[in-house]
């Protein structure tokens, strides 16, 4: 079979076929038996074209194995092709990471497909990479998944120059637009009332708090974006919700993961990566359409938020307004602040209502703080000093949550030698924050939802060095700022109005969905008013 006929061309079986047709409308015995012969002999030539490919990739992987391996960390030895795709949940990949991490250290290797990939497990591996080895540890891997509509844009998957310039563009602006400012804490707070009420109008009855969160928090950083405020009933904010959702729970699916690893195959089978790449590109439309009319109404001299400060560097005219400024980089970082700044702090929230629920001593410890300092005053930031029991809740429902448990994926920008073992530049590295929110050796009881982690003898809020959920180094979370203060004042307010209750003989299960982030399975709530 020559390479016309892999490419589409008409093979010759089909050709001889059409060319008998003409001849005889009537197929007889002898043809129909040559048609068999010639069937066997296109499926044979099938056969051996796949058969040599997968000799041929396994050469290509035992050789890159053998040079590459020399020092590399240790792991279970993978199968040729497939790796240890079938030692591993590929659901949770990190409940078998921990388990690997007992034999073979901090850090260790597995290979997902013919991706060899690194593991570092425990504070101590991770902040010596992330901290003591940034530069080297500061990349995000190309994956077929994310470069397949984001490229080397936004500032979440990016690399090189442009990641250091929409990081610094993100963070300077989200500082101007209210991060961390009293600006902001204003709007938070407003929103929080909505959220009662939201709340109060469901009467103490059961409901799904899953899309009024979602859309409370999706509102502050849409604020920040557009200077914009959606209705929880609004069916685009309803849609947009929708599909990041969507997204979340297919990205964490074994399937996807597949994808990654064997893209070419899987871009011919169906599957949900269908859905995901849909989903995508009504989302990207929608921002599109929504900076588009942005830029029709443009002051460059009255800046409203992110996407005007954005659009207003595109006219400066200077060599850096078109390499970085584009529309494409535009579109991902916007979908990339969107996502990241409704996802986790909202996620977080739904954990801290069911723990409550779970946990109702707690939950009354919590009101007593915030009666004792607050009354019946509006919560604000200032308060957080005061109210260390009600901190240090809030922080353990981080950790609890462990709403990334294998954190974003890094990868080596350069070849480094790291605790001994060489690791080759573009080593796809996970350093696995569930192996830090459940270390014993910071976390007494470390699976055990647990307040006192973060309170000393005299019940002061004390640190913990080792409570990293937004990561730590030169990807840390951009929105972590904010997000702490979307987390106090949220839950302050909503703890003030309402008593938390799981509907009659519910099973509160804490066990996560399955998705890219931990989340909690669908709940209900009751809601009681305590004013």
């Amino acid at each position: 079979m020559d390479l016309c006929n892999l490419l589409g061309c008409k093979h010759p079986v089909y050709l001889l076929r059409e060319e008998k047709r003409l001849e005889t409308p009537l197929l007889d015995s002898s043809y129909r038996t040559l048609c068999t012969a010639q069937d066997a002999a296109l499926t044979m030539d099938l056969v051996t074209v796949l058969l040599s490919i997968i000799v041929i990739l396994f050469f290509i992987n035992a050789f890159k194995k053998h040079e590459n391996d020399k020092n590399f960390p240790p792991g279970p030895k993978p199968l040729p092709i497939i790796g240890n795709i079938l030692t591993i949940n590929m659901a949770k990949p990190y409940e078998t990471f921990m388990e690997l991490a007992k034999t073979y250290g901090p850090v260790f290797s597995v290979q997902i497909g013919m991706t060899k990939t690194v593991v570092l497990c425990g504070y101590e591996a991770v902040k010596d990479a992330l901290i003591n080895h940034a530069d080297a540890f500061s990349d995000r891997p190309i994956q077929p998944l994310t470069v397949k509509f984001l490229g080397n844009n936004g500032v979440v998957f990016s690399n090189g120059e442009n990641w250091k310039v929409m990081r610094r563009f993100t963070l300077s602006t989200l500082r101007d637009y209210g991060m961390g400012k009293r600006t902001i804490e204003e709007k938070i707070i407003e929103e929080a009332e909505c959220l009662v009420q939201r709340f109060r109008s469901y009467n103490g009855k059961p409901f799904d708090n899953l899309t009024s969160i979602n859309a409370a928090v999706a509102n502050i950083i849409v604020s920040i974006l557009h200077s914009h405020r959606f209705d929880y009933e609004d069916p685009t904010i309803q849609r947009l919700l929708a599909l990041i959702n969507e997204n979340i729970t297919l990205t964490g699916k074994p399937w996807i993961r597949l994808y990654n690893s064997f893209p070419t195959l899987m871009d011919w089978l169906p599957g949900p990566h269908r859905t995901i790449f849909e989903n995508i590109r009504e989302f990207q439309s929608f921002i599109r359409a929504t900076f588009t009319k942005q830029k029709k109404e443009l002051d460059i001299n009255d800046q409203r938020n992110l996407v005007d400060a954005f659009l207003a560097k595109q006219q400066e005219g200077k060599p850096e307004s078109t390499e970085f400024y584009h529309n494409d980089n535009l579109t991902v970082l916007v979908g990339n602040l969107f996502a990241a700044g409704m996802e986790t702090t909202s996620t977080t929230l739904r954990w801290g209502l069911l723990l409550m629920m779970k946990y109702p001593e707690i939950q009354q410890n919590v009101h007593d703080e915030i009666e004792r300092v607050i009354g019946s005053a509006q919560p604000q930031m200032e308060h957080r000093k005061q109210m260390p029991y009600t901190d240090a809740v809030i922080h353990e429902i981080q950790r609890v949550g462990d709403i990334v448990p294998n954190n974003a994926p890094h990868a080596t920008s350069e070849d480094v030698t790291f605790r001994g073992y060489f690791i080759p530049k573009g080593t796809v590295v996970f350093p696995l924050l569930h192996s830090i929110l459940r270390e014993k050796t910071y976390f007494e009881k470390p699976y055990e939802f647990y307040p006192e982690h973060f309170l000393d003898s005299k019940g002061n809020f004390k640190k913990n060095e080792a409570f990293i959920p937004f990561s730590i180094g030169k990807r840390s979370c951009a929105g972590e700022t904010l997000a702490k203060m979307e987390l106090f004042l949220f839950f302050t307010t909503l703890l003030q109005n309402f008593t938390f209750k799981p509907v009659p003989r519910a099973n509160l299960d804490l066990t996560p969905g399955v998705g890219s982030t931990n989340s909690p399975k669908p709940f209900e709530i009751c809601a009681i008013s305590r004013r």
